[in-house]
């Protein structure tokens, strides 16, 4: 719903303010101009980036324009997976080969289907506890192997929405390039008797070149990109909340304190509070919540 409230936004100030203006929309469909504008663009994007930054480039645009965003829900079975791998390496690392070797056939995995589904994620966590099943390691030298790792991976993630920012930035001389061949155009009739009113017309059909160079960069490739940079934050900050749960269990901690290690981890607008992870995990477990004594003011005697 909000990508289609932003187009439509975008849509509405810039041309129907041109058409309050008493503009007509049919003067500034020019097929010529879009299709040097947008071939440049095009061309440009695959003859800057190799095939595996082509490909993250259009799975992250599906995103964006979708607006596939991580839920609440995401994060609960993401956090009680991690809980459950933790609760079954307590007898020993060992025991989870049958679960990281083949994460799409395991039972524990496939009760956590959001999961399942996003395999940078999912490769991730069933790497690391193949590290940890390989030899003793200890935290320190975990996470410095997971902050390379995690790195990496964030340069990575990064160069789609980088290398459309940049093309975003040349889209205005890619409008002026479209404008100054239809002033070529325009100028040629001059020889061959055109009128005024021709070549006139002509000069406005290529200055809508420069408009669409504009419009493209800051109406769409530019909010896309940035769309794609908060994507890949978020996927971050998954990956990190892994590390750190990770790195909190070699060091000692329970499962449950390793788990809200990094539920902190988690963005703000989806983290869920201790208790809702507690009440969450005794579900998982079957167990009723521990009974709470209730808040007492100062001097009550009771």
């Amino acid at each position: 719903m909000q990508p289609i409230v932003g187009i439509a936004i975008v849509l509405g100030c810039v041309f129907g303010g041109f058409m309050m203006g008493g503009g007509e929309l049919r003067v500034i469909w020019e097929p010529v101009e879009l299709l040097i504008i947008s071939g440049a663009a095009l061309g440009a994007i695959v003859l800057g980036n190799p095939r595996h930054v082509l490909n993250e480039m259009v799975l992250q645009l599906r995103k964006a324009v979708t607006m596939r965003k991580q839920s609440q829900e995401f994060q609960r079975q993401l956090l009680l997976l991690m809980y459950e791998l933790l609760q079954t390496a307590a007898g020993g690392l060992k025991a989870l080969d049958a679960h990281v070797e083949a994460p799409q056939q395991s039972a524990l995995f496939q009760r956590y289907p959001l999961v399942l589904a996003e395999p940078k994620l999912l490769h991730f966590i069933v790497d690391n506890f193949r590290l940890m099943a390989m030899g003793k390691i200890n935290a320190h030298e975990l996470e410095g192997v997971l902050e390379q790792e995690l790195e990496a991976i964030h340069e990575e993630l990064n160069q789609p929405s980088k290398s459309l920012h940049k093309i975003a930035e040349a889209m205005p001389g890619f409008g002026i390039l479209a404008a100054v061949l239809g002033i070529v155009m325009a100028m040629n009739t001059i020889g061959d008797g055109a009128s005024s009113a021709e070549i006139a017309e002509k000069v406005a059909a290529a200055m809508v070149g420069t408009f669409i160079g504009i419009f493209f960069c800051y109406g769409v490739l530019d909010p896309l990109s940035n769309v794609m940079k908060q994507l890949v934050k978020q996927e971050l900050s998954t990956l990190e909340c892994v590390k750190v749960v990770l790195v909190t269990h070699v060091s000692g901690k329970p499962p449950l304190l390793a788990i809200d290690a990094g539920r902190r981890l988690v963005q703000l607008n989806l983290k869920p509070s201790f208790a809702l992870l507690e009440g969450w995990i005794n579900a998982l477990t079957g167990e009723d919540a521990p009974p709470r004594t209730p808040n007492r003011r100062a001097g009550d005697p009771r």
